[in-house]
């Protein structure tokens, strides 16, 4: 679905290359993270991705074809939800639709509704994003990104922001939406535990400039419940990968 063909990029700001000759692959219908350091890298990759900013060398490919000049072909969702406040929460969700062109307003509101309903928050479609708590604002935002129509979905730490509690619960929740949808994921997160609990695989950025990421296979089946971290694997796994993380920061 993803494929990095030796990706090099430098921002002109800096005096050194983030990333260098790297390439990686994601599967159709995979859930991968990756993971690594508070300014690795990681975001960078997906504003390749997204062609917000473009490969100095190599090429990125989704579906097989080369991004180059495509649209449509991925959704996007940052760790801000980056609801407009002056939208209903179905002005918002709307946007990709009304982006995309091409559907009346009957339908426009038929999926909105059923992406609404889909997420838990039937009802409130003519509520303004100010009167909605964190949670439900990711939600909504999540909502938005399923309408993109696009096969591939990228998460930069969407649930950042979140208290602990609001974490989990959304964890859980985007399980669900994912194993529902089979969508291919490929999330962002300086969370270790957030990452095994989430993932199928997970790619570590182990050095700087970004070069290769390490590919680790989730030791978890699915369905996953809070329970299934106590797993001695994936406990393993977790401390692991906190311990790689942590020597190659000092």
């Amino acid at each position: 679905m993803l494929e990095f063909r030796d990706v090099s990029f430098k921002y002109d700001a800096d005096d050194y290359t983030i990333i260098d000759g790297l390439s990686f692959h994601v599967e159709p219908g995979e859930f991968v993270s990756v993971v690594g350091p508070s300014g690795c890298g990681k975001s960078t990759i997906f504003r390749l991705v997204n062609q917000l900013l473009s490969p100095d060398r190599g090429e990125i490919f989704v579906g097989g074809e080369n991004i180059k000049g495509r649209k449509n072909y991925c959704g996007y969702m940052p760790q801000s939800d980056l609801l407009f406040p002056w939208r209903t929460v179905s002005g918002n969700v709307r946007l990709p639709l009304e982006i995309r062109g091409g559907y009346t307003k009957e339908e426009m509101a038929a999926q909105v509704s059923e992406a609404l309903k889909t997420v838990g928050l039937s009802g409130t479609e003519e509520k303004m994003p100010s009167e909605l708590s964190g949670g439900m604002r990711q939600r909504a935002a999540f909502a938005r990104t399923v309408l993109t129509g696009s096969g591939l979905l990228l998460l930069d730490e969407p649930f950042s922001a979140l208290d602990y509690i609001t974490r989990i619960t959304m964890r859980e929740w985007l399980l669900s939406q994912w194993e529902r949808e089979k969508k291919t994921v490929l999330f962002i997160t300086h969370d270790v535990e957030e990452a095994v609990f989430l993932s199928s695989r997970i790619l570590a950025v182990k050095e700087a400039p970004i070069t290769r990421l390490m590919s680790i296979k989730v030791p978890l089946g699915y369905p996953r419940s809070r329970r299934s971290l106590e797993d001695p694997a994936a406990a393993e796994l977790k401390n692991s990968l906190i311990e790689m993380l942590r020597r190659d920061t000092v």
